[in-house]
């Protein structure tokens, strides 16, 4: 038969005891715990916060440096642009009232040529049918008040004598005058007082303005 040793439980108070001491140490590493806890996680956030800012801070300067920079870098080329544009202008300027001084010589060259032809024509038609120079004052008396009196016509004389040669009956409707100031081509119509040019100066001096208007406007357009 097996024998048996009686336990003993130990004391109650000494079991308080222990149990107090224990409990009172948990909570004092609890607590320290709890406050390293505390200290590690405000060090860590604010060393992350740091880095985190510098890092943002860092991206934020960078990206707006190259702004800067970009921006500096597109006006200094639009800056040296323009100084390298700047003599290309002027000799575009330049070509260009080049051609317009040309296109104007060129105008008046035209005008002075066609002037100067038209000039021979009349007095090439004139020394042969001098007789045309009735018709201009037909017209020019279409545009004057109707004559009470009679009409009075002042020719260059030899014209006059042609005229009277060649076209009596129709000469013998008015007094023709010679009258030698006027050029061959030339002649004024005097009718109740007034006066008026018949000759084809005036008549050529007309259509001459209309064809320099004329190239003007054509000059305007082509320009570029």
């Amino acid at each position: 038969m097996k024998n048996f040793r009686p336990y003993r439980f130990p004391p109650l108070s000494l079991v308080a005891g222990v149990s107090t001491a224990t409990a009172a140490e948990a909570q004092a590493s609890l607590a320290e715990g709890f406050h390293q806890g505390m200290e590690r996680g405000y060090r860590e956030g604010h060393e992350l916060g740091l880095a985190q800012g510098r890092g943002d801070g860092l991206a934020e300067g960078r990206r707006e440096g190259l702004r800067t920079g970009r921006d500096e870098a597109r006006q200094e080329v639009l800056a040296q642009f323009d100084t390298l544009s700047a003599p290309i202008d002027a000799l575009i300027a330049g070509l260009r009232q080049l051609q317009a001084d040309y296109q104007g010589a060129l105008r008046r060259e035209v005008v002075d040529l066609v002037a100067k032809v038209a000039r021979q024509v009349i007095r090439s038609e004139l020394a042969l049918q001098p007789v045309q120079l009735l018709a201009l004052v037909d017209e020019t008396l279409a545009t004057m008040p109707p004559a009470r009196e009679g009409v009075e016509v002042f020719l260059n004389p030899e014209e006059r004598e042609r005229i009277l040669e060649l076209a009596p009956d129709r000469a013998a409707r008015w007094t023709l005058i010679a009258d030698p100031r006027l050029e061959p081509g030339e002649c004024r119509v005097r009718a109740d007082g007034r006066e008026a040019d018949a000759g084809c100066r005036q008549r050529l001096a007309a259509c001459i303005e209309q064809l320099e208007t004329h190239l003007a406007e054509d000059g305007e357009e082509v320009r570029p």
